[in-house]
């Protein structure tokens, strides 16, 4: 069989979760050994900090944003979608951009830009194509703010990566994932819910639009004047909790991998407004906490639900959580009491908290990647080609 034809290059969700596996096996540990003076830091164009935060966002959260959706555009516009030799580029251009971020520090700018850039821009214009040129069967109207959202992650990591702007590239690549996952919670969780327990939560257009424009408009956080980012944050905050309280929690948290989704729809909630607090000014916590409220509680708890229910699903499996699955889940809780909660009540201790969140971040995805990947790399089992 060709190489490009094998299962793994089907669609697109395969290889680039088997790589999000991957990154958060290594990612985190590898942060907490420079962050501890265990591991050199890349030497060249950026800090230790800009290198973790790229890392994180670019790396591990771009692989599995682009795996969702190479997938779900596809769904949404009901045509075959990327696959075969358009995988296989993508997913060796995010190696190689791990590869220019790890030693491309050297290089000359010209090869470490376009090692830098050229995963993201092919899979933004890749994307983009699908959207544009299918929108007239597009099944959500609302698909117009990804015409926003993608080419800005662009803008996001050419900030994030510059010493000068690097505050500016991380609200806004945070602002960008907060968008993403809005858009994915009020799609899937009113699907969710109505599957499992028939039940139809509060879906009010105007209130939906309300919420994506001024999740739109925090993105560009860095430019607002730091009173109306505050006034926009605790409004978007006010507008998410009222709509959680009507999305029927009560039922939502009496099945694990829902109430991952209802914990990380709060995390965002709670990052909102710890952002607006820090924004203030006059506030003292350990570490950055508003960001790790997001990357732990939001990412951290969303992601490896997702992952699971995805490769079951898409494989042609019955999607149902089991004890290794639920375990994943816990351990990553874990992981964000160890490092959103625990520091501030010990911050003496920060450097180890720094290093068990890593651990158990590891250990949660070293868990996912052992049981998702036999399932990413084998065909579907109820005989579908994709």
């Amino acid at each position: 069989m060709n190489f490009s034809a094998k299962p793994l290059w089907l669609v697109g969700f395969r290889p680039f979760f088997i790589l999000a596996c991957v990154a958060g096996v290594v990612l985190p540990v590898v942060w907490a050994l420079m962050f501890s003076g265990g591991l050199p830091a890349p030497q060249g164009r950026f800090s230790p900090v800009q290198w973790h935060a790229h890392e994180m966002f670019f790396g591990f959260g771009w692989a599995v944003l682009g795996g969702f959706l190479l997938t779900a555009t596809k769904n949404w516009v009901q045509v075959r979608g990327y696959h075969g030799a358009a995988l296989v580029g993508l997913a060796a251009a995010w190696c190689l951009e791990r590869v220019g971020m790890a030693l491309g520090g050297a290089w000359p700018a010209a090869l470490f830009w376009a090692s830098n850039l050229v995963f993201l821009a092919g899979i933004v214009l890749l994307l983009l194509q699908t959207l544009l040129r299918y929108r007239k069967q597009d099944s959500f109207a609302d698909n117009y703010f990804f015409l926003l959202v993608l080419p800005a992650f662009l803008a996001a990591k050419v900030l994030l990566l510059s010493e000068a702007h690097f505050h500016a590239g991380v609200t806004m690549s945070l602002g960008l994932f907060r968008m993403a996952f809005l858009i994915m919670l009020e799609r899937t969780l009113t699907q969710f819910m109505k599957g499992v327990f028939q039940v139809d939560i509060l879906r009010k257009p105007r209130l939906d639009q309300a919420i994506k424009l001024g999740a739109a408009s925090l993105v560009f956080q860095a430019w607002m004047p730091s009173m109306l980012a505050v006034v926009v944050s605790v409004i978007l905050a006010i507008l998410l909790l009222y709509r959680f309280l009507r999305w029927r929690p009560d039922l939502g948290f009496r099945r694990i991998e829902l109430a991952v989704m209802y914990l990380g729809y709060l995390a965002i909630v709670a990052q909102l407004l710890l952002e607006s607090l820090a924004l203030r000014g006059g506030v003292a916590w350990t570490g950055s906490l508003p960001t790790h409220v997001f990357t732990f509680g939001a990412m951290g708890l969303i992601i490896p639900a997702m992952l699971v229910r995805i490769s079951l699903g898409h494989t042609g499996r019955k999607v149902v959580f089991d004890g290794v699955d639920r375990l994943v889940v816990h351990i990553m809780l874990l992981a964000f009491v160890v490092r959103v909660v625990l520091p501030q009540w010990f911050p003496g201790a920060y450097v180890h908290w720094v290093h068990l969140a890593a651990v158990a971040w590891s250990l949660a995805f070293a868990v996912l990647g052992f049981r998702l990947t036999p399932r990413l790399l084998a065909p579907r089992v109820d005989g579908r080609e994709h």
